[in-house]
């Protein structure tokens, strides 16, 4: 009767113990995800604040070092043959005679309304030629940075697993495309698929609404040259965090409890490595916008990067102010993303 007892006194008391530790569990959840979610929310709006400041820094540069470069809009357009009086005009005109300092100031306030002023040799409005192009390099960007996470990781995961030949032809594979710049590769893509097998256009662009099929086949070679550095960077880091994380104790305690070899790669390992690839793939996307410059004019396609080259070679400074706005915004967004499924991946971790 006492024993009985004991134990209909005892299953009461162990039930209200395991349901206060889930309370407890369950209420640092809540607290973990209130206090990720304030510290993301301070984390977008510092970079935020960061960001129109680095804008402002960043089109003011470029003001200087375009108004350094030899010649002006009005040496441009009216060529060697303009009287002296049509150049006064012209450059009275574009508002060339006024100080540096009065032309930034000019051309910011406007820009704060959102007009960035338009082209001085077509007339276009700066901000409608750059929502056009616009689509054309993130689909060359977006694509890329597909295309090299993709190869990339699967590279970096499987020579790391595998090791041997694997691991040295991953190496192998790295080192090539670091060392082959993407407009060369363009190139030889161009002669080799376009012009010798006929397989894809050798330059021009179709837009995703007017053939969706075509659209894909004028990207796959500038893709292709530009996804090659991408891949390479990816895959060596991906490897090295993954032989990092398959050589840690918690994975050799986890083989030793029997749990299974793809769980392990892909559940404890890749996840491990994730931070890592985050940040390279980070900065990869950086980088692409550089690449999109030499190969939208190595390709003739209408983006952003050929935009600026014109822009820059005609001394067009409002286009070639909103296409650099245009690229900075681009790697604010790009810095603020990786930032956020940075601390997502790794709450313990305070990104500044």
């Amino acid at each position: 009767m006492h024993i009985e007892v004991s134990n209909s006194v005892a299953v009461p008391e162990t039930a209200t113990e395991l349901n206060t530790s889930q309370e407890v569990m369950s209420a640092g959840g809540r607290i973990r995800g209130v206090l990720l979610r304030h510290r993301l929310v301070r984390l977008l709006a510092r970079r935020i604040a960061l960001g129109v400041v680095l804008v402002f820094v960043v089109s003011a540069l470029t003001f200087v070092l375009v108004s350094l470069t030899p010649g002006n809009a009005a040496d441009d357009i009216l060529g060697f043959t303009a009287t002296r009086a049509q150049y006064a005009s012209l450059t009275h005109q574009l508002g060339l005679n006024l100080p540096l300092y009065e032309q930034y100031a000019h051309w910011a306030g406007h820009a704060l309304t959102g007009n960035l002023g338009t082209s001085v040799f077509t007339g276009q409005s700066v901000t409608q030629a750059l929502d056009q192009r616009l689509p054309v390099t993130l689909s060359l960007m977006l694509g890329s940075l597909l295309v090299s996470v993709v190869v990339g990781v699967a590279v970096g995961v499987v020579s790391a697993v595998r090791g041997g030949i694997v691991g040295r032809g991953a190496d192998a594979l790295s080192l090539v495309g670091f060392s082959l710049p993407n407009f060369w590769v363009g190139a030889i893509f161009i002669s080799l698929f376009a012009v010798r097998y006929r397989w894809f256009p050798a330059i021009g662009y179709v837009s995703f609404g007017q053939s969706p099929f075509e659209w894909l086949r004028s990207i796959v070679l500038p893709v292709a040259a530009l996804s090659l550095g991408g891949i390479a960077a990816i895959a060596k880091q991906t490897r090295e965090a993954m032989l990092e994380a398959l050589g840690s104790e918690y994975v050799r305690g986890a083989r030793a409890n029997g749990i299974r070899r793809r769980s392990i790669v892909f559940r404890h390992a890749l996840k491990n490595a994730a931070g890592r690839v985050v940040t390279v793939v980070g900065v990869q996307a950086v980088g692409l916008l550089g690449g999109t410059v030499l190969i939208e004019n190595v390709f003739s396609i209408p983006g952003l990067g050929s935009l600026v080259v014109t822009g820059t070679v005609q001394h067009d400074l409002p286009v070639v102010e909103g296409t650099v706005v245009y690229f900075t915004i681009i790697v604010i967004v790009v810095n603020l993303m990786v930032d956020v499924v940075y601390s997502w991946l790794n709450p313990r971790v305070q990104v500044r």
